[in-house]
């Protein structure tokens, strides 16, 4: 029969195992939270960019069915330009 120090001893042995146990899962928490925010961030990040470069790529077609040599297609193209120009200060504007 162990005496009633030595299970004190055991408990309190056990007590500061999980402690520290407490301590090492709580610091890779943090960790583990720390790297789903920049995960995040860098999802967002890539779903903006996607955006941006899809409404390029539907004044690109628009640019293109439109495409001649006449004076009027020349302007409707240089419209477009300043368009995307215009969009693109948007989106690095909105990046900041």
């Amino acid at each position: 029969m162990t005496s009633v120090a030595e299970q004190l001893n055991s408990v309190v042995q056990k007590t500061t195992r999980l402690i520290a146990l407490c301590n090492a899962l709580q610091e890779e928490n943090d960790l583990l939270k720390l790297e789903n925010q920049f995960v995040k961030t860098n999802l967002e990040e890539a779903k903006n960019k996607n955006v941006a470069l899809e409404e390029k790529l539907r004044v690109l077609k628009l640019a293109k069915s439109i495409e001649g040599t006449s004076e009027k297609s020349l302007d409707i193209k240089q419209k477009i330009n300043d368009f995307v120009r215009e969009i693109d200060k948007c989106v690095v504007l909105l990046k900041k």
